[in-house]
């Protein structure tokens, strides 16, 4: 009897243990290609953090990270090739006006992450005092191109009000070097190298004057139709893993070092100056507005054609909502 007891003890312990452990990784696990966008980078700590967790794997996915140009992670996605992209506002609205079937499912960052940096010396604090300026931009593509001209139309100007010009991604030089009195920049990344350079500089952020929609989580309409489930799974994952980073940045940059080669606390700052542009009151969910906004702008600057006559099925928060914990 002594011998019975101990064993269902033992099961009973076993069982209790195994229920406290929490969900466990499928034993096969299904590989998705995520094209990023750009080069491994502490801004992608989020995604770091929820695989280095498990929380990928325990929706039974492996992500293989693809540092690939950001259009052709979209046209991939837009041709059913793969199921997921990281892509910004802008492009998709430029997609879907293209026939892709691309649909956003997760608002990632909140604030558009563009801005306009100058000298302090230089007295450029204010978009109006763009005015005649040499500004320089990466080129007249993209997000960099739209944020600027978005700030500019936000404040009654167009590009024929400033000396903009195509400098490349050489802006922290040309501003240095004065060959640029203003550049257009990634507000955590160049303002964040500049002040270690101990540069005083003046950020103009286009956030401040232009309601955007920035970089989220894209897939298809076809993925959404035939797995829904893999598409929440995903989500679910990727809010575990902003959660995590929002709450310990200090453990989330640490996680960074094992997928960011070379990666030291030089760079904490793009990961600080990253959070910032996350927070909501609900993380990962769409703003109507911020898409009727975009599109209205791309409108304008003559990207977009004609308007899209589906702007509502370019994105949903369905599955941010179903994701929730």
């Amino acid at each position: 009897m002594k011998v019975k007891t101990k064993t269902l003890l033992s099961l009973l312990t076993l069982l209790l243990l195994a229920a406290c452990a929490g969900p466990t990784a499928p034993e096969t696990l299904r590989t998705i290609r995520l094209p990023m966008g750009y080069v491994a980078d502490p801004q992608y700590a989020p995604l770091y953090v929820a695989v280095e967790r498990g929380y990928f794997a325990e929706e039974g996915l492996a992500l293989e990270f693809d540092y690939s140009f950001e259009t052709d992670g979209i046209a991939l996605v837009g041709a059913g090739e793969l199921p997921f992209a990281l892509a910004s506002g802008e492009q998709a609205v430029l997609a879907r006006a293209e026939g892709l079937p691309v649909v956003f499912v997760m608002q990632w960052w909140q604030q558009y992450p563009i801005a306009v940096v100058s000298k302090a010396s230089a007295g450029i604090a204010a978009p109006a005092d763009l005015a005649g300026r040499n500004v320089g931009v990466p080129g007249f593509f993209g997000a960099s191109y739209v944020g600027l001209v978005g700030l500019l139309f936000a404040n009654n100007m167009t590009l024929d009000d400033i000396d903009a010009n195509e400098i490349g991604f050489n802006q922290v030089e040309s501003l240095l070097t004065d060959q640029s009195e203003a550049v257009v920049v990634y507000i955590n990344n160049e303002p964040v190298q500049l002040a270690q350079r101990g540069e005083a500089i003046n950020v103009i952020n286009v956030a401040d004057y232009a309601n955007l929609v920035a970089n989220g989580l894209m897939t298809n309409e076809q993925t959404i139709a035939e797995e829904p489930e893999l598409v929440e799974g995903f989500v679910r994952a990727f809010l575990r893993g902003l959660r995590d980073t929002l709450d310990d940045p200090d453990a989330a940059f640490e996680i960074s070092k094992g997928y960011v080669e070379g990666l030291d606390d030089s760079r904490r700052g793009v990961l600080d100056a990253s959070i910032e542009l996350w927070r909501a009151d609900q993380l990962g969910r769409g703003d109507p507005a911020a898409w009727q906004e975009t599109h209205d702008l791309l409108l304008a600057m003559g990207l977009l054609q004609a308007p899209l006559p589906d702007l509502d099925a370019l994105y949903t928060n369905d599955f941010v909502e179903s994701a929730q914990p």
